[in-house]
């Protein structure tokens, strides 16, 4: 989890931040489309992505091959990438953080439909092909009925709890 209070962080230049920008609205164009060549160009070939719930995925190949699987059970999907930031972790520049809000609108191909409101904690790395994420960790707050009647995650009492075991850790 990024800690976006740390003081340390660094903001990354406009364009590198305008690239990772970019970066986010390709990985969700993608998954609009279902164009498996290019959500899996957004990866880098040691990334990680982790769905959470011990769900984490090493490498690109085993992370499109999830990915492709997963589509396979949607009729319909729509991810928009909302709010995001990035900062620098390294004085070579080559290496940053960041947090982007997104949401999805689904149906499955069963007729199931559903929405899904997170954030992505992400790590990201400059490569010769331009940035790329190295590991994505979705972080849900809404997992359910587009009427938002399933419980969020992120309540005030389960964030406090939360807060609680992270301090207890540091």
């Amino acid at each position: 989890m990024i800690d976006i209070s740390d003081h340390s962080l660094t903001p990354l230049s406009t364009d590198d931040s305008f690239a990772i920008q970019r970066l986010v609205h390709r990985y969700a164009d993608a998954v609009v489309h279902r164009d498996a060549e290019q959500w899996g160009a957004c990866w880098n070939d040691e990334a990680v992505w982790n769905l959470g719930r011990g769900r984490g995925i090493v490498g690109k190949a085993a992370i499109v091959d999830l990915w492709r699987k997963a589509m396979a059970g949607m009729d319909a999907v729509v991810q928009f990438a909302h709010n995001g930031d990035a900062w620098r972790v390294d004085a070579d520049n080559d290496a940053a953080l960041g947090r982007w809000y997104i949401s999805e609108r689904f149906r499955r191909s069963n007729g199931d439909v559903g929405v899904l409101l997170a954030h992505y904690d992400d790590a990201y790395v400059r490569t010769q092909r331009g940035w790329r994420f190295s590991r994505r960790f979705l972080q849900p707050h809404y997992h359910g009925p587009p009427d938002l009647s399933d419980d969020f995650l992120n309540t005030a009492a389960r964030l406090s709890v939360a807060n609680a075991n992270q301090k207890v850790e540091d």
